[in-house]
C-alpha cells in the first residue's frame, strides 16, 4: 500500500528539481499536477490580491499577495502529513487520497477571497457573500475543475466540502483541523509571512520546526493535538498572534483606513455589481470603486486611501475593557449600519458643538465586528504520563492571551475623525457626552 511519505509532492520536499523559490529562501516543490493548478487564470488571480491591503499604508513593504501565501500553506501542509504520516493513529485514519485531498484544499484554500476581503465581510451586508461560498464559483466548475478531475482524479465537490462544509466524521474533522484550527497551516503562514513582509519581528518568534516536529492526533482521534515537546512554541505561537494582531492588524491607523474603506464600501454597494466586482484584482477593484462614487462622499473616502496624497482619518478617541468601559461595552460589536447611524448622530452633534458643519462621512466608528476570533486552545500528550490536557490548563500564556485578552483588549472601539476636525474634536471636553448622546439617538 502506498505511503503518505510516497506521494510525489511531499517526497518532492527532500528534492532539487521543479522548486518554487518565495520568502524567506523558502523552496516549494511543484509536481507537474501542482503546476496545472497554480498555472491556472483562477489561481494566478490570487498574485492580483494582496493579503493584507490596506496594511501596507502603514507597512509599506506588506505588499505579499495571497499567490505567495497559498504557496507557503501548501508547503506547510507537505511538512505536516510528512511528520504525521509516522503517526500510527494518522496513518491508519488518513489515506493517501485524503492527503491529496489535503494538498489540493491547501492550494486553493483562498481561492474566494477578493481585494479588502476580511474587511468588507466584517460588516455583513446582505448581498456580500462569505469568500469560503464565493470560491465554489472557481472550484465547481472552469479550468481548475477540469485539473482536479483529469490530473488529481478529485471531485470538485469534495473540495468545497472540506473547505466550508462541518466535518462530519473522524477523517474530516482531522484533515479540517490541519486547514483550520489552533496550529493549523494558515496561521502557521500568515503570521510568520505577514511579519516578514511588515518587518516587525512579532509573528515569527515562534520555533515552528519544533511546533510541527511535536504534531500528533488528540485523544479523540480527530484532530491534531501536540506532544508536551512543543508546549512553549504553541505558547509563543499564541504570543505572536496576539502581538501581531495588537501591533499590526488593528494597529490604529490601520483600522482607520479600515473604517474608511468600510464606509465608502457601505455607500456604494448597491449600485456595485459586486459578483463582477469581486473577481478583479486591487488595482481595477478601487478604480470601480471610485468610478461608482463619482462627486459623493465617498470619493473623499476613497482619495484618502488610494489617491496620489495619503490622507487617513485621524484617531479622536478610543475605548477598551480597561479605558472607557462603559462606552466600550456600548458601541463593541454593533451592526456596521448602526454604526454609520451612530457617527451621523454624532456629526450633527459635534457640528453644533464646534459651530461648523462636520459631514456625517467625515466622523467614522470603527468597533470589533460581531463575530468573535476562535479562542486558541489545543490538547498536549504528555507520554510519561500517557495523558491529554488542555494547553490552557497548563499555560497561564494561552489562558491570560488566547481567552481574557483577546478580542476585548486588541480590538478597540475607536473613534475616527477627518484631518480638518480631528484636533478640535479630540480637545473637546464634551466628547464623552456627544458620543453618549449620540448613541441614545442611534438606538432610539
Amino acid at each position: 500500500m502506498t505511503s503518505i511519505r510516497d506521494l510525489p509532492e511531499v517526497a518532492g520536499l527532500d528534492g532539487q528539481s521543479s522548486l518554487l523559490r518565495i520568502p524567506p529562501e523558502t523552496d516549494v516543490p511543484l509536481t507537474p499536477r501542482v503546476r496545472a493548478i497554480v498555472d491556472t487564470a483562477e489561481f494566478r488571480r490570487l498574485a492580483r490580491i494582496s493579503q493584507l491591503g490596506l496594511v501596507s499604508l502603514v507597512y509599506p513593504a506588506a505588499i505579499h499577495t495571497r499567490f505567495e501565501h497559498s504557496l507557503g500553506v501548501y508547503r506547510l501542509a507537505l511538512l505536516y502529513l510528512r511528520r504525521l504520516s509516522y503517526d500510527e493513529r494518522f496513518a491508519a485514519t488518513i489515506r493517501p487520497g485524503d492527503a491529496e485531498l489535503l494538498l489540493v484544499a491547501a492550494l486553493v484554500h483562498d481561492l474566494g477571497h477578493w481585494p479588502f476581503c476580511h474587511p468588507i465581510e466584517d460588516i455583513r451586508l446582505e448581498r456580500v457573500p462569505r469568500h469560503e461560498l464565493f470560491a465554489n464559483s472557481f472550484l465547481l466548475e472552469g479550468e481548475i475543475a477540469d485539473v482536479l478531475r483529469s490530473d488529481w482524479g478529485i471531485q470538485p465537490r469534495d473540495v468545497v466540502a472540506l473547505l466550508s462544509e462541518r466535518p462530519r466524521d473522524a477523517r474530516g474533522r482531522v484533515l479540517a483541523s490541519i486547514l483550520s484550527g489552533p496550529i493549523d497551516i494558515d496561521k502557521m503562514d500568515y503570521l510568520a509571512r505577514d511579519s516578514l513582509h511588515a518587518g516587525v519581528p512579532y509573528g515569527r518568534n515562534f520555533d515552528q520546526g519544533r511546533l510541527i516536529a511535536s504534531l500528533c492526533l488528540n485523544e479523540a482521534g480527530d484532530g491534531l493535538a501536540i506532544t508536551e515537546k512543543g508546549k512553549t512554541a504553541a505558547e509563543l505561537l499564541v504570543f505572536a498572534r496576539y502581538v501581531m494582531f495588537s501591533e499590526v492588524y488593528w494597529h490604529h491607523a490601520v483600522r482607520a483606513a479600515t473604517a474608511m474603506l468600510q464606509r465608502a464600501f457601505y455607500l456604494l454597494y448597491e449600485d456595485l455589481d459586486l459578483d463582477a466586482l469581486f473577481r478583479l484584482g486591487d488595482g481595477p477593484l478601487v478604480a470601480e470603486m471610485q468610478r461608482a462614487a463619482e462627486h459623493g462622499p465617498a470619493r473623499d473616502l476613497l482619495a484618502g486611501l488610494f489617491g496620489p496624497t495619503r490622507r487617513l482619518y485621524k484617531r479622536v478617541a478610543q475605548f477598551s475593557l480597561f479605558e472607557g468601559r462603559e462606552l466600550y461595552e456600548r458601541l463593541a460589536r454593533r451592526p456596521f449600519p448602526w454604526l454609520a447611524r451612530c457617527a451621523a448622530e454624532f456629526a450633527t452633534l459635534a457640528s453644533t458643538s464646534l459651530g461648523r458643519v462636520v459631514a456625517p462621512h467625515e466622523l467614522l466608528l470603527d468597533s470589533p465586528p460581531i463575530e468573535r476570533e476562535v479562542e486558541f486552545d489545543v490538547d498536549v500528550y504528555y507520554a510519561k504520563e500517557r495523558r491529554y490536557r488542555s494547553l490552557g490548563d497548563v499555560s497561564p500564556v494561552v489562558r491570560a492571551l488566547a481567552k481574557e485578552q483577546f478580542d476585548d483588549y486588541v480590538k478597540r472601539v475607536r473613534v475616527f475623525a477627518h484631518p480638518r476636525v480631528a484636533a478640535e474634536l479630540r480637545d473637546s471636553p464634551r466628547l464623552a457626552e456627544l458620543l453618549s448622546e449620540a448613541i441614545q439617538r442611534a438606538d432610539a
